[in-house]
């Protein structure tokens, strides 16, 4: 199989030049995410983590050795409550592997 597809892990609307990543915000409404003029990077952040870890699950990995990159929540979905300045917060662990051949220890974004 071959890796997966630009679409795959960022959505139908994403796009690429040699110089820009585009990606549509609307292709992130399905992750929960209300598309506004003004969104957080953190809440985008958080729509691409959730798209991206449709299509880089440790299940489709296993079906997909060109699969570099796994994307799931740690303990099944384990969450936690911790206290910040004095507020309980909600915390949902995730897991991010990176896998390559063992020809050096620096991550190179070239070698996934």
């Amino acid at each position: 199989m071959p890796e997966p597809t630009l679409t795959q892990i960022f959505g139908s609307g994403a796009t690429q030049t040699a110089t820009t990543l585009s990606i549509a915000k609307a292709d992130l409404a399905t992750m929960g995410l209300t598309a506004s003029a003004t969104n957080t990077a953190e809440s985008l952040y958080v729509a691409l983590l959730l798209l991206a870890e449709q299509t880089l699950s440790i299940a489709n990995q296993e079906n997909n050795p060109d699969q570099s990159i796994t994307v799931a929540k740690a303990d099944f979905n384990f969450q936690t409550l911790v206290t910040r300045n004095n507020q309980q917060f909600r915390q949902s662990t995730y897991s991010v592997n990176l896998q390559k051949l063992d020809t050096s220890a620096a991550i190179d974004p070239d070698d996934y």
